[in-house]
């Protein structure tokens, strides 16, 4: 199966079939993401994931140890799926350019045209939900958070690097904080999304962030 974007193709690898338990096990995860999203993990009961998910109480704890079991779960497929989603624009920009500036810029404008029309149907970061609820979730859970922003940053940071080896940055640059901007520019995004029911606003913020990378090291 291939992903549209930009216009484009993404390719990824097509899912099996799935069985009645994985099918019920993602209905859960489903219907926890959004609940989770929307009012906070304390608040999210396993009585009202049942309900929702038409299923039993011994139901849930067939696919779950507990409340942070499902957590990590959640945590794993959301990363997981983002990881396949920006791997396959990597790879479709480095495609399309051999020099990594103008593929890292290519790659921004897709990312950005791809979320503008993700958004609609994005509740949130669940990455922003889980630090700052950080009390209600047990250490595995905002450990494996904060992997999650670091599979982020090593993705661009190498990147940078090698940009930064053919285009020396105009002044000083830490590109470790600028390859955590990706993460900001997109969670601030996400935020005013929400806040200020603006569909385009996370594009906007991606585009923001990349012209800084532009002008940091277009020669002039």
């Amino acid at each position: 199966m291939d992903r549209a974007v930009g216009g484009k193709t993404v390719p990824t690898a097509p899912s099996p079939p799935m069985s009645k338990g994985e099918r019920t096990r993602n209905r859960l995860m489903d219907v926890a993401y959004q609940a989770v999203i929307r009012k906070g993990f304390a608040a999210t009961s396993i009585e009202e994931l049942v309900e929702a998910a038409g299923i039993t109480k011994s139901g849930f704890f067939y696919h779950f140890r507990d409340k942070n079991d499902l957590a990590r779960s959640l945590l794993d497929r959301y990363q997981a799926e983002n990881d396949q989603f920006q791997a396959g624009l990597a790879a479709r920009s480095r495609e399309l350019s051999d020099d990594p500036l103008h593929a890292l810029l290519i790659f921004l404008k897709l990312y950005a045209e791809a979320m503008e029309g993700l958004v609609e149907n994005h509740p949130g970061c669940l990455v922003a939900t889980i630090t700052f609820q950080d009390q209600a979730f047990d250490r595995e859970v905002r450990q494996r958070n904060a992997d999650g922003l670091i599979t982020w940053r090593e993705l661009f940071l190498p990147w940078l690097q090698q940009i930064a080896a053919r285009y020396p940055p105009h002044a000083e640059t830490d590109l470790t904080a600028l390859a955590d901007g990706m993460f900001g520019a997109t969670s601030a995004g996400l935020i005013l999304s929400k806040a200020l029911n603006d569909p385009k606003a996370v594009s906007g913020q991606v585009m923001l962030y990349r012209e800084s990378i532009r002008m940091t090291f277009a020669p002039r």
